[in-house]
């Protein structure tokens, strides 16, 4: 009854001074491993545990969490200001949930010291209070990895807490390269982070970025060491195994690739078959000219009306032209002239060009697009070259 009386007061906010744990505390960082019930669960999740048997205090510090009720949640999702929060929950119900879905969970226990254990653990009740939890979250630079690490260091500022200097993947992977190693089994999860994310996510992931992941945050605590005035020693104490992965995942046969490529065969047999009659393709051609224009539009507002700092220099927009939505109004009826005629002369080129440079292009783009950029080939020269004019 005590331990619950006093997870309570915790989770109430009510106890807001300084708790003194007993020398027999543990705080530990605990690491979630992958899931692919949900995108976001497919890199797993790092929390930490405060554990006082004295106390009878057992509790998870969760820096993961949001709420769909704060005020224009859909809009500042949209627009990249998303707010993320620090909670706090039993440490039971946080395991069981987990284990209900089949994942592994790690413990690494903190080297610390009394009074380095109570300094972090008071700087964790400050930051659950209701006006200390809220945060602005960054999928790649501030989020609930990255909120532990800094955390700590900001909590033991008397303490040298240094972390490897060598990053976990040798040689080291981009930003979108981390992330296509943990979305395998994702394949559409991964084609949209490809297609939504620009430029910045090709920066190379050095040992203190890639910390965003909380495998690559576990790794790199087993191998921190802390200094302060007792020397130096490693980072974590013990680790131990609460549960191993028991999942057996397959990768689905409907992938991106396979979607363009069926959509290339498509659209080749249908110039084939309807090469000499321009008209029977003209709610194709405007489909698919308009529909990449579409997306081209998408990618722009992502780029210039959001705070996704990752979505900014998207080099996906010279594949989903927005100028493709103006032109393709003229395929409606299957004949154009003017500017249109000029428009997807230029257009056949244009993408063969594209082609011809893709591995020079800066951001690496996303493989399945390149049977859609032939499809795209294909279908301006036959407008430019087959359509009627009016």
């Amino acid at each position: 009854m005590k331990k619950w009386l006093l997870l309570f007061l915790l989770l109430a906010g009510v106890l807001r001074a300084q708790w003194p744990l007993s020398a027999k505390a543990e705080i530990s960082l605990v690491t979630c491993g992958p899931g692919q019930s949900e995108l976001y669960s497919a890199f797993g999740h790092t929390a930490v545990r405060v554990y006082d048997p004295n106390l009878r205090l057992n509790m998870i510090f969760n820096y993961g969490v949001f709420d769909f009720d704060q005020p224009n949640f859909y809009l500042n999702f949209a627009k990249g200001n998303l707010l993320y929060q620090l909670a706090t929950a039993d440490w039971d119900r946080f395991k069981y949930h987990y284990l209900q879905e089949g994942r592994s969970i790690h413990e690494q226990v903190l080297n610390l010291d009394s009074a380095q254990a109570q300094a972090y653990f008071n700087f964790l009740m400050k930051n659950a209070q209701p006006e200390n939890r809220d945060y602005y979250y960054d999928y790649f630079y501030d989020n609930c990895a990255t909120r532990v690490r800094d955390g700590l260091i900001a909590a033991l500022p008397e303490a040298n807490i240094a972390f490897p200097e060598q990053s976990q993947f040798q040689p080291s992977l981009s930003i979108r390269g981390l992330c296509d190693e943990y979305l395998t089994y994702q394949p559409w999860g991964d084609f949209a982070i490809d297609f939504c994310l620009g430029l910045p996510m090709d920066r190379e992931a050095d040992a203190h970025i890639e910390m965003f992941l909380p495998d690559l945050l576990e790794a790199s605590f087993a191998d921190a060491k802390l200094t302060d005035g007792n020397g130096e020693r490693p980072l974590v104490k013990e680790t131990r195994i609460i549960a191993q992965d028991i999942n057996q995942y397959e990768r689905p046969l409907w992938n991106p690739m396979f979607f363009f490529a069926a959509l290339l065969v498509i659209g080749v047999l249908l110039t084939i078959f309807f090469y000499q009659k321009p008209q029977k393709l003209r709610l194709f051609d405007f489909g698919l000219f308009f529909g990449s224009g579409l997306l081209g539009l998408f990618l722009m507002a992502l780029w210039f009306l959001t705070d996704h700092k990752a979505a900014a220099n998207n080099f996906n927009i010279l594949v989903f032209l927005p100028l493709n939505i103006i032109f393709s109004i003229s395929l409606w009826k299957g004949a154009i002239g003017g500017l249109a005629r000029k428009y997807f002369g230029v257009l056949p080129y244009f993408y063969a060009l594209l082609l011809a440079s893709w591995l020079w292009i800066p951001q690496e783009l996303h493989l399945a697009v390149l049977p859609f950029v032939a499809l795209l080939i294909l279908r301006s020269w036959y407008i430019s070259y087959r359509y009627p004019k009016n």
